[in-house]
């Protein structure tokens, strides 16, 4: 191995493994909390065996979509898993802080109201912190398509959020 891609790598993972962790934790359901360091790990693993592609102009973006590719396997493992077993909600699933914010049924019916996509597009700037160019890198698309689906998405999460209770 050499020791400078291993230095790199391990730099890579001081830098963004928290980040990563976080924004695995806040869409980790239906999955345990005991799965979050498999995922974080397995996102590594997938990073070092393409660190080559690694850009370095836009690391964390880059990990994020490895990251959320990790995570959708991993859902969809698990839903055909209890589908299978006849289980519908994990055992010793742990609300994440996220989770609980989003108890407020407001915010809820509000993100509810969003399309899988666009809530991933809002959560991603909001929740997340990405900037708009690292979002589109996340999402496979150009910064200025990202800005035009954010400034919708906040447009839609807005109305919903006022409107709600209105009924």
């Amino acid at each position: 191995m050499d020791r400078a891609r291993t230095a790199q790598f391990e730099r890579v993972v001081r830098d963004y493994e928290s980040a990563v962790g976080n924004y695995l934790r806040r869409r980790l359901y239906p999955l345990s909390a005991g799965d979050l360091d498999d995922l974080v790990a397995e996102t590594f693993t997938i990073v070092w065996r393409r660190f080559d592609a690694l850009p370095l102009d836009a690391e964390l973006p880059w990990i994020i979509g490895v990251a959320r590719n990790v995570l959708r396997n991993a859902q969809r493992s698990r839903h055909r898993r209890s589908t299978y077993e006849g289980a519908v909600t994990p055992r010793g699933h742990t609300p994440s802080p996220e989770d609980i914010v989003v108890a407020d049924a407001r915010l809820r019916h509000a993100l509810e109201s969003l399309r899988a996509d666009e809530r991933e597009i809002l959560l991603l700037h909001e929740w997340d912190g990405l900037a708009v160019a690292e979002v589109a890198r996340v999402i496979g698309v150009s910064p200025d398509a990202a800005a035009v689906r954010l400034s919708r998405v906040r447009s839609r999460f807005r109305a919903s959020y006022d409107s709600w209770g209105d009924s």
